[in-house]
């Protein structure tokens, strides 16, 4: 394929796509009672809601926190960024005349004073492929790197404008991979205790309690089964010693870390006979209170699997995947 063949195909998906946005947004009314958009300087590859949530007093909204990274050029700098969003309260009057749909870049219909804000930004080295907060401290944010680190911030500790010079200062480096990757999961239940699944087809089990060595880490326990890349893990959010894990080799695993043997997983389904994505087809995989699971593959069908037999119950459409979550 010549390159202005491929530089038309690329101008006709974009139009395409933008063509699509239009029709979504023009809709959205009749589809949603809130929407919020707001145009990001770059493309953020993960998103994340904080937990704290503040009413200010006199206001018909509320205030919370996002976590969102960014997906610069080669010559730009990346961020970790924290925003925060207005979001009316459940009694205030919702008025869809307030709604601009020809204005493609920001807006939104249903709050008035609906507002995104990024109030804050620490250097990252390289984009930032996934955010995460955890459980028990929200102000500890593990990221996954274009490296075969893991970093962790603080981000009480940093200041909400990065310094000048671009450096990176994560309060803790993890280590254990060999390249980068897309799975992250904090434990629910016990505090400090983070996976991680990357490229390397490994899976990295840290505990950030331990005492780093120049704020740095090494992985707890390594386990290495899967023969392909870790697209993502998760913990069980019910068991505390059960986690699962999904790759392109086609396999969903269950581990259990009270086993003797830790290094082998006590369950093992081909999920489908392609490629299973978790995470960089913005697909997921989580093992839920009612002890099901549910991964997804590059056909974008949702498989709902049920624990401990791990027995297919049915294929789902991604548009009932929001009633399992």
């Amino acid at each position: 394929m010549g390159k202005d063949e491929e530089e038309m195909r690329g101008e006709i998906e974009e139009r395409l796509i933008n063509e699509e946005y239009k029709i979504w947004k023009k809709n959205t009314p009749f589809l949603y009672d809130l929407v919020i958009t707001h145009a990001l300087e770059w493309p953020s590859l993960t998103v994340e809601w904080l937990p704290d949530r503040e009413e200010p007093p006199g206001k018909d909204y509320s205030v919370q926190k996002m976590i969102l990274g960014t997906h610069t050029s080669e010559n730009e700098p990346n961020y970790l960024m924290l925003a925060q969003v207005q979001l009316p309260l459940d009694d205030s009057e919702n008025d869809a005349r307030h709604y601009d749909d020809d204005r493609s870049d920001f807006g939104g219909f249903g709050c008035a004073n609906g507002k995104v804000q990024i109030i804050q930004q620490i250097n990252h080295d390289g984009e930032v492929n996934r955010a995460r907060y955890m459980p028990q401290n929200p102000f500890l944010i593990a990221t996954k790197t274009v490296s075969a680190e893991v970093y962790v911030f603080d981000y009480s500790k940093h200041p909400s404008k990065p310094p000048l010079d671009g450096a990176c200062s994560p309060d803790l480096r993890l280590r254990g991979h060999s390249t980068e990757g897309y799975g992250l999961s904090w434990s629910k239940f016990k505090e400090g205790h983070l996976l991680s699944g990357s490229d390397d087809a490994q899976i990295c089990l840290w505990d950030i309690n331990a005492a780093p060595k120049n704020k740095s880490l090494e992985a707890m326990q390594i386990f290495k089964v899967h023969e392909g890349v870790v697209e993502d893990v998760a913990w069980h959010l019910r068991h505390e010693y059960l986690f699962g894990s999904v790759g392109d080799d086609q396999y969903l695993l269950i581990w259990d870390l009270r086993t003797p043997s830790v290094s082998k997983p006590v369950q093992s389904v081909v999920a489908h006979q392609s490629e299973v994505s978790v995470s960089i087809l913005n697909a997921s995989f989580r093992l839920s209170h009612e002890d099901t699971c549910t991964c997804t593959h590059r056909h974008s069908r949702y498989l709902l699997y049920k624990f401990p037999f791990f027995v297919l119950v049915f294929p789902l459409f991604p548009s009932l995947q929001h009633y399992l979550n």
